[in-house]
């Protein structure tokens, strides 16, 4: 039963939790951008290689 008590009375499991919270956050924001960057960038890089096939260049 003491384990338990002092588990409870012990501040670093909340702030480990609170980190790892954070850490999540973080982390879903990142991807999010990643992602938004990727489809932006993806159709450019799309068009470059459109124009460069028009152009003759192409591979």
């Amino acid at each position: 039963m003491s384990f338990w008590r002092n588990l409870l009375n012990e501040e670093s499991g909340p702030t480990a939790v609170e980190y790892a919270v954070m850490l999540a956050l973080i982390l879903m924001s990142v991807i999010t951008a990643v992602s938004a960057v990727g489809s932006g960038s993806g159709g450019m890089w799309g068009n470059v290689d459109t124009q460069l096939d028009a152009a003759g260049l192409g591979g």
